[in-house]
């Protein structure tokens, strides 16, 4: 196949034909994932894991998932006009070739590493993550919660189209890339082999990343490959059970309310900037290490943290003083 450089620019005004190649494999895929759902949770109640499903959990992220596809659905055309507007601006361009795919997937997946890393570690990019990890019942559904808020995000994945891939191989990338995650998202699946767990983000790796242990915050933000994590020394194995959810759940009546879900956390962040005493701590409260925050907030009486963390709060207190007026002075803290 040929692998040429310096192919024609895209036509923008073709955009509508050439999206029509770019086939919608999220929507084509919906059936098959909700089969395999129902499955899991015959299984579970038949093996009396009523801990698993959790109604209100269940239709939130449901619902949270067909909306997320709705506006994926809308926002095509504009997603796929700013990689063509990316791809048009080099002239190493690569012409469409299927077996480009490896490559590209590659870097795609690099890119999707430090997109997760920095939205765990940056709260304003944190709030377009959250409803990912808000459900404390691990099962496949988890896998919908995507936030309806995170396409801007495509700054990210800029590098991918810029490196000369055709759109639609990137376009095609994306798609797989979000259907790879699906499996991930279960309790049924142990460690595989030794080799799979070394490379792969499988289903245990994948646990530990929505753990809200200590130990597992901040951990295996890979979603195809857990190599990165390896690499940049962000990874974890699952050596204790997992407890799922967020440093602070998302109240019993809310659960199932898909728009809580999405943007509660921008209405905290909105409270918290009416609260800031300073311009410097307003800043803080939109753009500071959402664990950074947690702490300040505690430490400083303006938020009650759960039993459960309170222990580790009044440690780290200990190690380092609150300071209201420089709260940059939390630092390699991990995020929520």
């Amino acid at each position: 196949m040929d692998f040429t450089f310096g192919a024609e620019k895209i036509d923008l005004s073709n955009l509508s034909e050439l999206g029509k190649s770019a086939p919608d494999l999220l929507v084509w895929a919906a059936p098959v994932m909700f089969f395999f759902v129902i499955v899991e949770y015959i299984v579970s109640r038949r093996l009396g894991k009523h801990h698993v499903y959790d109604k209100r959990e269940t239709i939130g992220s449901t619902l949270v998932g067909l909306g997320n596809v709705a506006i994926g659905v809308a926002l095509k055309t504009g997603l796929f006009a700013i990689m063509v507007l990316a791809y048009n601006l080099v002239p190493w361009r690569m012409e469409f070739n299927w077996w480009t795919f490896i490559p590209c997937y590659i870097l795609f997946a690099f890119c999707s590493y430090w997109a997760h890393n920095i939205s765990h570690r940056m709260r304003f990019l944190w709030a377009t993550h959250v409803a990912h990890h808000s459900g404390e019942h691990y099962n496949l559904t988890v896998s919908f919660r995507l936030s309806w808020v995170q396409w801007f995000k495509i700054i990210f994945f800029l590098p991918v189209p810029l490196a000369g891939f055709h759109p639609v191989v990137v376009f095609f990338v994306n798609q797989i890339a979000i259907l790879f995650q699906f499996w991930q998202h279960t309790e049924y699946i142990g460690k595989l082999h030794p080799w799979l767990e070394y490379i792969i983000a499988t289903p245990s790796n994948h646990r530990v990343h929505h753990g809200s242990q200590p130990k597992y915050i901040n951990k295996n933000y890979g979603a195809t490959f857990i190599i990165w994590d390896r690499i940049f020394g962000t990874y974890q194995p699952e050596d204790e059970p997992v407890k799922y959810g967020i440093t602070k759940n998302l109240e019993h009546a809310h659960k199932h309310d898909p728009i809580h879900i999405n943007f509660h956390e921008y209405v905290d962040m909105l409270r918290d900037i009416k609260k800031a005493r300073t311009w410097r701590e307003g800043f803080f409260f939109v753009f500071g290490d959402p664990e950074d925050i947690y702490q300040y907030k505690v430490l400083n009486g303006l938020l009650s943290p759960p039993v459960e963390h309170q222990a580790r709060i009044v440690e780290m207190g200990s190690q380092r003083p609150p300071e209201p007026e420089a709260p940059d002075g939390y630092k390699n803290a991990v995020g929520e």
